[in-house]
């Protein structure tokens, strides 16, 4: 079944819901979106549905938070009484409860485009169709500001998202959760804050895309077998915020300073009106890859087989940052266990890498043909801890004043070869190891 719609000049929630809803019933089928605005709320894409969004078509997001509570609505497919609750969010060291992102009738859950329980579902659009946010303002939300997300996915499969321009949306771009076989290919993100964040999926591709996000680009952890592929990643936080198993990032260019502020570190007022391009905030690119490992769920697989290859990096302030001394709040939950840099160019870096493992749990990290060029002088190329092993096999530091490495506990063993640019292998130290939280 295919239903073509056309903008009507007013809200098109209920029209797009009902084209949905009877695909649905048919068996599945197309929704297109002709060229216009088209005004929404919360929409909730099903089974069998794929939601087509032609050249000049723009869903545009509401930004009155409670339009966006669809499952609350939804007499379709009802929800069970297991996924509903009132928590809100709250600060991760304080919170009582991770009922807010663990129950997925939650409002902290809603979403422009919400796909739950179902299975061959896509969000395809021509080039210069758009999802607009408008940066929807939630003050019970996410940091008493962040609004819906852009799409929410929950136990799914065979997911499949590409082509379109997604922008300014409330909370993350694309979030998914319990879901497997998933595809998001040549899209465009746009301000807003994470652009792809995963959690406890397997079997994610993400090619071809091109993300310039307010927080971190890729994000997630719990995940098993995620492929990252030729993609543009331009940041106010970190490229990958990432933990899983079986995880190869390869061909990606990934810089700051970012296009678009961090937008926690906006004006309320600018967060407010949701004014797409403030004045001021901070644009800093935080780090390359930092490790992920939440407290809110039981990571089922080990965090290891994360490898990073033919890979660029300018302009942030650190390459890697694994820090288990407690001081991250997003590094409490399983420890890194191994992961490998390769073929990875970087310039203009302005910290050494942080490398402080669990005391428990040691780590292996591996760089081979890598060069890394530090902004200013630093006094080691690596700060590390509770490592198991450190193997370095021609790798060129520029701008380091001391040892490769300066080892804050427990040491492993250091395989060097054909490093250069750095004054012996290892200083330890009893100072206390302190660690910027980001």
């Amino acid at each position: 079944m295919e239903i073509k719609l056309y903008p009507m000049g007013g809200d098109m929630t209920a029209a797009i819901q009902k084209a949905i809803d009877d695909c649905f019933l048919a068996g599945g089928g197309k929704i297109t979106l002709a060229e216009g605005i088209y005004p929404v709320g919360g929409l909730r894409l099903r089974s069998g549905c794929t939601l087509y969004l032609c050249s000049g078509a723009v869903l545009k997001g509401s930004r009155v938070p409670a339009d966006y509570a669809i499952l609350e609505r939804d007499t379709l497919e009802p929800i069970p009484a297991s996924y509903r609750t009132d928590a809100l969010w709250g600060p991760a060291r304080t919170r009582k409860t991770h009922d807010h992102i663990l129950k997925v009738g939650s409002s902290w859950n809603n979403a422009m485009i919400r796909i739950l329980d179902a299975t061959d579902v896509a969000v395809i659009g021509e080039p210069g169709s758009v999802i607009d946010g408008s940066n929807c303002y939630d003050e019970t939300g996410e940091e008493h500001f962040r609004g819906p997300h852009g799409i929410s996915c929950h136990f799914c499969s065979r997911l499949t998202f590409g082509g379109y321009t997604i922008r300014n949306t409330g909370n993350w771009a694309h979030l998914c959760f319990a879901s497997r076989d998933i595809s998001f290919s040549d899209l465009t993100i746009e301000g807003g804050h994470d652009g792809v964040h995963v959690f406890s999926c397997d079997h994610v591709t993400i090619r071809d895309c091109r993300m310039h996000t307010g927080d971190d680009c890729v994000a997630g952890f719990d995940n098993i077998d995620v492929t990252v592929q030729r993609c543009e990643l331009n940041t106010a936080c970190s490229a990958f915020r990432f933990g899983g198993t079986d995880v190869l990032i390869e061909d990606c260019h990934m810089y700051g300073p970012a296009k678009y502020f961090f937008r926690a570190s906006l004006s309320l007022e600018d967060k407010i009106s949701g004014n797409p391009a403030p004045t001021g905030g901070r644009n800093t690119m935080l780090a390359m890859f930092t490790y992920y490992a939440d407290f809110t769920l039981n990571v089922r697989h080990a965090p290891r087989n994360i490898r990073m290859r033919n890979c660029t990096l300018e302009n942030a302030m650190r390459f890697v940052l694994y820090d288990f001394s407690g001081a991250q709040v997003w590094q409490m939950g399983k420890p890194l266990e191994e992961i490998t840099f390769e073929n990875v160019t970087a310039k203009n870096v302005d910290m050494p890498m942080d490398l402080y493992g669990d005391a428990q749990k040691k780590h292996t990290v591996s760089l081979k043909n890598c060069k890394i060029a530090f902004t200013g002088e630093v006094p080691c190329a690596i700060r590390a801890a509770h490592f198991e092993r450190l193997a370095l096999d021609t790798v060129d530091f520029i701008n380091v004043n001391g040892p490769l490495v300066r080892s804050y506990g427990d040491s492993g063993e250091i395989a060097a070869k054909g490093v250069t640019g750095v004054n012996g292998l290892l200083t330890e130290t009893d100072e206390p190891y302190l660690s910027k939280s980001i």
